[in-house]
């Protein structure tokens, strides 16, 4: 026994279930979670190296006297700007001036006995001819005239050595550049063994770091072309001690002798203007510098990168908005972007935010990092808060 259907019931059939049907599928709309992505860019990156320092001037001068003697002055001020030439301390010059004058008395007398002896060998000459004197009194006469201008020679000498001291008793400073402070007082005896003060030429200024051996293989074709030709091929920067980057950019200069064999550093000098004089020796000093560029790399923020087990994984959005954890390989970092080497395309758009509340193949939905980024509407506010207040108007009128 068949039945049939009239018309009426399957439309009434369909209306009951088409309903259903539209609720189970909005419904797996609404769950799913938004999260937010990047794409994934190609960029042109420079990886940057850092080395800690310590700033030495470009010239240090230790000022010790060269005579010994009171300290008579002090010509400079400490920590003051000095030139080449300048006085720094006068020593107490009297003894070295009598000495000079000693000195300079015995070289007349010694020129005295050299005139003498000249007239002799002048006179004896023809008479020894005539045979009016000896051969002998004449060969006494030239030997004579000659102990007489080694002894001339030997005055003179002397002469020059106590100009000499008695000049030294003027300390000046042997370079441009700032002197420090004074470590001997007016007064006290000082010798060639008493440190005065310290001078050092700061503009440009020095930094010593220790750089690894195959940091140094990197930058060992730019030290050269520096020694060699004195141009500066790509800057350096210093981060001084309170994180702030000094403003003028340098380069480095020289690399040292040996790599040593307990650390496997050597040690390297960059040189950076220093026209204030704001640097000083011993600072502290990081430099940063460019160790390898990296054309048309792919990057990513460091926060889509989780970490399972030692495996580096990302998030990738498909095209259906279903997500698919990949491993990737990462390289260096870039500020907050890690370098991805394998496992990623340009273009793939990676979760950012929401990472932890998603799993393999769930359907999301993507936002945009900017779109996530932007403020609300402030025509919002000012809707709901209109919105509120009627309704607080109404309940009002309700409970009257």
């Amino acid at each position: 026994m068949s039945y049939r259907l009239s018309p009426l019931v399957i439309v009434a059939l369909v209306a009951a279930i088409a309903p259903g049907c539209g609720k189970k599928e909005g419904a797996d709309t609404a769950t799913a979670p938004e999260v937010v992505f990047v794409p994934v860019e190609k960029k042109d990156v420079s990886i940057y190296g850092e080395w800690v320092g310590t700033t030495t001037g470009f010239v240090n001068a230790k000022i010790y006297p060269k005579v010994q003697g009171y300290l008579l002055k002090q010509a400079y001020r400490d920590g003051g700007v000095v030139k080449a030439g300048d006085l720094l301390f006068e020593i107490d010059p009297r003894q070295y001036r009598a000495a000079l004058d000693q000195a300079t008395g015995q070289l007349r007398r010694a020129q005295a006995a050299l005139a003498k002896s000249e007239q002799d060998v002048e006179r004896y000459t023809p008479l020894a001819a005539q045979g009016a004197v000896s051969q002998q009194e004449l060969d006494d006469a030239i030997q004579a005239r000659a102990a007489n201008a080694a002894q001339v020679d030997s005055a003179r000498a002397d002469v020059e050595n106590a100009r000499l001291e008695l000049a030294w008793t003027r300390v000046e400073s042997p370079i441009d550049g700032v002197a420090g402070i004074a470590t001997a007082q007016l007064g006290d005896l000082v010798g060639s063994t008493t440190l005065l003060t310290s001078v050092s030429q700061l503009d440009p200024i020095k930094v010593n770091v220790q750089v690894s051996e195959i940091d140094y293989l990197r930058f060992e074709q730019r030290v050269r072309e520096v020694e060699t030709t004195g141009r500066n091929p790509r800057p350096i920067e210093m981060i001084l001690a309170n994180g702030s980057r000094y403003r003028h950019a340098g380069h480095f200069l020289v690399a040292g002798l040996a790599v040593a064999a307990t650390t496997g550093t050597i040690e390297m000098q960059g040189v950076f203007p220093n026209p204030d004089n704001v640097l000083r020796p011993g600072q502290f000093a990081k430099i940063r510098a460019v160790t390898d560029e990296l054309p048309d790399a792919l990057v990513i923020p460091q926060r889509a990168v989780r970490d399972l087990q030692g495996v580096s994984q990302v998030a990738v959005i498909g095209a259906d908005d279903t997500v698919n954890f990949r491993n990737v390989k990462l390289g260096p970092t870039k500020g907050s972007d890690y370098v991805v080497s394998e496992g990623l395309q340009a273009g793939d758009r990676v979760v950012v935010e929401g990472i932890q509340k998603i799993r393999d193949g769930m359907l999301v939905k993507p936002v945009p990092v900017t779109a996530a980024a932007a403020p609300k509407s402030p025509a919002t506010a000012p809707e709901s808060s209109k919105a509120s207040k009627s309704s607080a108007s109404g309940a009002a009128e309700g409970s009257k």
